[in-house]
């Protein structure tokens, strides 16, 4: 039996795969989950209903299994605000870098032969894809 929080096989077997640099796509549910993703990406559907499961929530266990290095989300525009920012970096190690990438070159990064995992949430909310860059194990 895992202990852990998360118990997802499918995720965790992904997951186990992933190592120091790799990055891991938590997508909302607007995102285009096929064309969008690296040849290298496996889909993991967690998007059963509107809402179900946030991307927060995903963060969250995700996070408690791996460290992460660093993050990337899409430029949103001014005079959007952007609630899950300040979510993400409420779940984020304090520290962990969080770069904006327009729209070209965050789909560039996500579509990185270095993308292993992409997870399809039912979060809603807009410009909420967060693309984690997996840290090494720090003892």
């Amino acid at each position: 039996m895992i202990k852990s929080q998360v118990i997802h096989p499918e995720l965790l077997g992904v997951l186990a795969q992933c190592g120091h640099k790799t990055q891991i796509l938590i997508a909302d549910a607007n995102y285009s989950f096929v064309t969008n993703s690296g040849e290298n990406a496996h889909i993991v559907y967690l998007n059963f209903m509107k809402g179900m499961l946030p991307a927060t929530t995903v963060l969250s266990g995700i996070q408690q299994l791996i460290n992460v290095e660093s993050a990337n989300m899409m430029a949103w525009p001014q005079e959007f605000d952007n609630t899950i920012y300040a979510e993400y970096l409420d779940i984020l190690e304090d520290g962990t870098p969080v770069e904006l990438l327009e729209r070209a070159d965050f789909y560039s990064a996500v579509k990185s032969p270095d993308t292993l995992l992409v997870i399809a949430t039912g979060e809603t909310r807009r410009f909420a894809n967060i693309l984690l860059t997996v840290g090494p194990v720090i003892d």
